[in-house]
Formats: C-alpha cells, sequence, structure tokens
C-alpha cells in the first residue's frame, strides 16, 4: 500500500519532468545565473497571472514580507499587525524589518484575521500596518480589511504565501493591498525546486524601491544609495516557475476537485460566496485529532498540523510578544485542526482512501 503524503513535491517534478529538465538546461548553458532573462520573463509572466503591474522576485517568501515592509518605510517604532496561527515567518518578517508585530484572533469559520478583531485592536493601538494571511489557500476577508485600513490610515501588506491563484468575486488576492507577499517554497501551489519568493504591485514607484532594496539598495552597480538586501530569485528557480506557473490553474483546480471530493464524502460545506479557495491544505478540525492523526498513519495516510503552536505561545516569543487581548479562536483551532493529503496528484481513489478511513472511526 502507498503511504499519502500531505504533500509530494517529487511529484510536482516528475509530473513535468521534461519541462522542467528543458528549463534547468536552459539556465545552465545561458552562463546567465542571477537576475537574468528568467527571472526577468517570469516577474512579468507572474504579474500577469496576479493581475499587477510589477513582480520583483526574491530570495524566499519570508524576505518578501520584509522587503515589502521596508520598501514601505515601515520599522523602529512601528507596529504592525497580523495573527498569530501563521508560519513563524509573518512574525519574523516584521521583526527583522524592525517593527512591532501585535497578534490578533481570527474567524472561527475561515481562520483568517478577524475583521471585528482587527478594528478592536485599532480602538486602543496606533498601527502602521496590517499583514492579512491568507490561510491554507482561503483568502481573507479583503473588502472588510481595506475598509478598516482606509479608515485608520494603515498600510496593507498581502500574505499571499499559501494562496496563488485564490480569489474574491473574481479579483486575485495580492491586488488588494499596497503589496503582496509570495513564497514559492516546494509545497506551494506554485512550488520551486528550493526557495524563491516574489513582492507584487500595483505601485511604480514602490516596485523601483523594491528592486533597490533587493540588491543592496543599488541604483548603479556597486553604488548604495540606502541600506538594502541581498535577496534575488535564482534563474534556475525562475526557469522552474514559469514552467509550473503555465500549469498552475489546472492544478488549482485538482485541489478544489479533490477538496470537493472530501467535502461531499464527510459532509462538510464547500467555501462560502464569492470565494475562490485554491486547497494549498484542506484542514478539518477534531476534538480528538491526535487519536485521528495516530489510526491515519497506521493505514499509510500520513497528514500535518498547521500549525501546533500559535506563534504567541511559541518559546521565541511567549511573554515577548504582544497580543490584542486573549486569542480563544486561535488557541482552540491550533488544538483542533488537521491537514489532509492534498496536492494535485492525488487520485481520486487516493481520496476516497483518506475519507473511508477517517469515517471509519467515526
Amino acid at each position: 500500500m502507498t503511504t499519502l503524503l500531505p504533500a509530494d513535491p517529487k511529484l510536482g517534478y516528475l509530473a513535468h519532468k521534461a519541462e522542467i529538465d528543458d528549463a534547468v538546461q536552459r539556465v545552465l548553458e545561458s552562463g546567465r545565473y542571477i537576475l537574468g532573462e528568467e527571472c526577468s520573463a517570469f516577474e512579468h509572466e507572474f504579474a500577469a497571472f496576479v493581475g499587477v503591474q510589477h513582480c520583483i522576485g526574491v530570495g524566499n517568501g519570508t524576505d518578501a514580507l520584509e522587503l515589502a515592509l521596508r520598501a514601505l518605510g515601515i520599522g523602529h517604532g512601528d507596529t504592525v499587525i497580523t495573527t498569530s496561527n501563521t508560519a513563524v515567518a509573518t512574525v519574523a518578517a516584521i521583526e527583522l524589518a524592525g517593527a512591532t508585530p501585535l497578534l490578533v484572533d481570527v474567524d472561527d469559520e475561515t481562520l483568517t484575521i478577524s475583521p471585528p478583531a482587527l478594528e478592536k485592536a485599532l480602538a486602543t493601538t496606533r498601527a502602521a500596518a496590517v499583514i492579512p494571511v491568507h490561510l491554507y489557500g482561503h483568502p481573507a476577508d479583503m473588502p472588510q480589511i481595506m475598509a478598516i485600513a482606509e479608515r485608520h490610515q494603515l498600510r496593507v501588506i498581502e500574505d499571499c504565501a499559501q494562496a496563488h491563484g485564490a480569489a474574491i468575486d473574481g479579483r486575485q488576492v495580492g491586488t488588494f493591498g499596497d503589496a503582496a507577499a509570495f513564497s514559492f517554497y516546494p509545497t506551494k501551489n506554485l512550488a520551486a525546486l528550493g526557495d524563491g519568493g516574489a513582492v507584487v504591485t500595483h505601485d511604480e514607484h514602490l516596485a523601483t524601491r523594491l528592486r533597490e532594496l533587493r540588491t543592496y539598495g543599488w541604483r548603479e552597480r556597486y553604488i548604495s544609495e540606502t541600506a538594502g538586501m541581498n535577496t534575488r530569485l535564482d534563474e534556475i528557480q525562475a526557469a522552474i516557475l514559469r514552467v509550473r506557473l503555465r500549469h498552475l490553474p489546472h492544478d488549482n483546480d485538482r485541489r478544489r476537485e479533490i477538496a470537493a471530493r472530501y467535502s461531499h464524502s464527510l459532509g462538510r460545506a464547500p467555501a462560502a460566496g464569492d470565494v475562490h479557495h485554491v486547497y494549498h491544505q484542506y484542514v478539518i478540525r477534531i476534538s480528538r485529532r491526535d487519536e485521528l492523526r495516530e489510526r491515519l498513519k497506521r493505514q499509510q495516510i500520513e497528514t500535518a498540523i498547521l500549525y501546533p503552536q500559535p506563534i504567541h505561545l511559541q518559546p521565541a516569543y511567549r511573554g515577548r510578544i504582544a497580543t490584542a487581548g486573549e486569542l480563544p479562536v486561535t488557541e482552540r483551532a491550533a488544538r483542533e485542526l488537521l491537514c489532509l493529503p492534498m496536492h494535485p496528484w492525488l487520485t481520486d481513489s487516493d481520496a476516497d482512501r483518506v475519507t473511508a478511513a477517517i469515517l471509519q472511526h467515526g
């Protein structure tokens, strides 16, 4: 019996092996390995896919968030609001930029930032920016968040690391805020075969600033106009991403098919409203989570917990990172959530095997 994995990057490579191998070989033979034609082409193609004017390729998703904050002038003395049930990269980037994170609770249904919790935090805190995280491929409530941001003069940086192609009423995430950060980690919906990331924006001035900051603050080579970073999307990863981007709409459709199959079998409602969920993860919540996880493992069905501990309760942050009051939804979800196998190369029978194993144990 084949072991089913929560994600399987190797299958993603094998599915497009010939195209990826050709792309890598093209780079190797070009003699240009940093900020060459592949990166420029990918930036153009990904910007068009998202629906923005500018894309700036960087080394990883954490750098993308930090770079966006720095380009917007957010740093020491500034508070940035986000959530605690996210990859630690979101908070790490805020601190790397020199700003101070403030964590608020999430919506009980979507597990993305709660607009009422955001509004409540802003009643007592002056913040410079908010980073809504489009968690598991489900968009945060951007219309409400943007309305709140306008009232409170907040900059908005979307964390789209898990939401390539997700949309609200036909408008893709990454197009709502001042800027948006993407990760191309090998398990993402749009995956490199190594690290990679990007910042996207509509703002030409901001894009120029981002390009300068990603290479030491250079406007001309070797002359730093400002203190920048070294964070660039290399040519091999850009070439791979160009291949994967061509297949992303089909791959996301397949994720949605698998999710629909899971939901039908488990009696769960699909994503509500005009939300286009791209199912980076398919998450269930169950009180006896760890027991179910062990039972599935014995049947060679591996699962994941994203994330087992909210950031404010992790050793590096406990007692020193601020929260806007209690975070009951966040903490309860961390005890209950379980990510089922989810990637485009699962078969229908694989999905049925997962749900049968879950239903078998009630």
